[in-house]
């Protein structure tokens, strides 16, 4: 997988943008190109399931722009410093507050829970950024476009801090919806008496006694706020007017609200598309430390295949509430062997099939190639994509059930499942997944193929009561044996 194109770039590609509220065409800023940035974690714990879903949502997005032809910068930021307690203005920071308890450096706590974060990322095959800024390495570029602000009249600086006048700036409210004069004050924070709304956010913070994170800035010593840092480091590696602008559902107010705000208001060009992903349910409910059914990846990962974890995820549209229950699992679970089970069968079949093709199998495998594509150029729906794989699996199972399949006809096959399933969607990698068996499949079917003979053999000495023991043995772990006029064959 790379995010360099093979192909044209394909102008047909709808997506949803929030700002706008309704799916319209994609085009770049840059012909070709995509500039995408993705707002990353926090990391003072380790990733929960929502990281799960975000970060699979826009994997694939990044992911299908390549298969269209696009070359894609994909920036997604580490913050490990400056978001407080409840998102607000007020409380301890997230970084330090861990460190407090873990008895760490920071620094610690950021380098233990970012690798741990890369960790679930690789076991869930989601593709590392181009891109991987962090907020503690780009205090320069905060303090300027800050800076800026307060030149331009869009922020003040008040007892060291500096906050954004929301009221200077018309616009604001406009990606949530939300109209200034409707959003309650001290809902979300205690309303601070430095402040000349309420309802200003903190661009940068002054550092009171004993704070460990601190710069010197022309406030005074303290650090940036939770927002600023998107900004400045977006803009720095994606330009002006960069394509677009990721996250959760959860960020676009007032995370993303004040992103759009800092940045326009300093006179530079911003997203030109904002894509957010829904949030999960657990058993019917949102997670929710509170209620007892909050996971994290790892909690997942150490009971299920991480490509049956992202199975399920990708079973759903980006846009859709994903639910993460026993029954969801076992759905995913079952839905993943079969596609991983029809590409183990193909390939095991590849090495004894004979010449030439099945053009009438061939149309098929066009056809599910096309309707899959039709899915992602459609606001990158993947549950269509992979009802596609599933048709696809649907036919070759037919095919293979029929008779031998031409060896140019499998090879299709086989580039539709690696190309669609593997390079678009995230699958068929990892441990104990369909990449794994690939590569056993040799040595499995030359198990097999004894294993067989060795029950012919009974059957021909009359040893009925072994050769059923044998076939019997071989259902219990999956394998059925199906005796046919051109002698016994096998599958999982």
């Amino acid at each position: 997988m790379t995010d360099h194109p093979t192909r044209q770039p394909d102008p047909s590609i709808v997506l949803y943008d929030t700002l706008q509220r309704q799916k319209v065409p994609f085009v770049p800023t840059t012909p070709g190109r995509v500039g995408m940035y993705l707002c990353g974690p926090t990391v003072y714990s380790d990733a929960h399931l929502g990281h799960a879903k975000k970060e699979v949502a826009f994997d694939v997005i990044r992911r299908a722009f390549v298969h269209f032809g696009y070359q894609v910068r994909y920036v997604a930021n580490i913050t490990d410093v400056g978001h407080l307690q409840n998102d607000s203005d007020d409380g301890e920071d997230k970084m330090l507050a861990r460190a407090r308890l873990e008895q760490l450096e920071p620094m610690e706590v950021a380098d233990k829970y970012m690798w741990s974060f890369v960790k679930d990322m690789e076991a869930l095959n989601v593709l590392k950024p181009s891109i991987n800024p962090r907020a503690t390495g780009h205090i320069t570029e905060q303090i300027a476009l800050i800076e800026e602000l307060v030149e331009k009249g869009h922020a003040y600086e008040s007892e060291g801090s500096v906050y954004f006048d929301v009221r200077s700036w018309p616009d604001y409210g406009k990606l949530s919806g939300r109209k200034l004069d409707d959003q309650e004050e001290g809902v979300r924070e205690a309303v601070r008496e430095d402040k000349r709304d309420p309802r200003d956010f903190a661009l940068w913070k002054k550092a009171e006694a004993g704070h460990i994170m601190r710069w010197e800035s022309p406030w005074g010593v303290g650090f940036p706020g939770w927002h600023i840092e998107c900004s400045a480091m977006s803009l720095k590696y994606l330009g002006e007017g960069f394509d677009i602008h990721g996250g959760g559902l959860d960020l676009q107010f007032p995370h993303h609200e004040a992103e759009i705000a800092q940045a326009e208001a300093a006179g530079h060009a911003f997203a030109r598309y904002w894509m957010h992903n829904n949030m999960l349910t657990i058993g019917g409910e949102k997670m929710s430390k509170s209620k007892g059914n909050f996971l994290t990846i790892q909690d997942v990962l150490a009971q299920h295949d991480p490509m049956v974890v992202r199975f399920l995820l990708v079973g759903s549209h980006y846009r859709s509430i994903t639910e993460f229950s026993d029954a969801a699992f076992e759905s995913a679970r079952s839905g993943y062997r079969r596609l991983s089970e029809a590409l183990n069968e193909l390939e095991r079949r590849l090495g004894s099939a004979p010449d030439g093709q099945n053009a009438a199998l061939d149309a098929k495998i066009a056809a599910h190639r096309a309707a899959f594509e039709d899915a992602l150029r459609d606001d990158f729906n993947t549950p269509k994509a992979v009802a596609a794989l599933f048709g696809l699996t649907t036919d070759l199972n037919a095919a293979l059930g029929a008779g031998p399949v031409p060896s140019a006809t499998l090879e299709r096959a086989r580039a539709a499942y690696l190309d669609l399933g593997g390079n678009v969607l995230g699958l068929f990698a990892g441990g104990g997944t369909a990449a794994r068996a690939q590569d056993d499949s040799g040595v499995v079917s030359a198990l097999m193929e004894l294993v067989l003979k060795a029950r012919q053999n009974y059957r021909l000495n009359k040893q009925y009561q072994e050769a059923d023991e044998l076939r019997d043995t071989l259902t219990r772990v999956g394998v059925t044996v199906e005796d046919t006029k051109d002698g016994p064959r096998w599958k999982r």
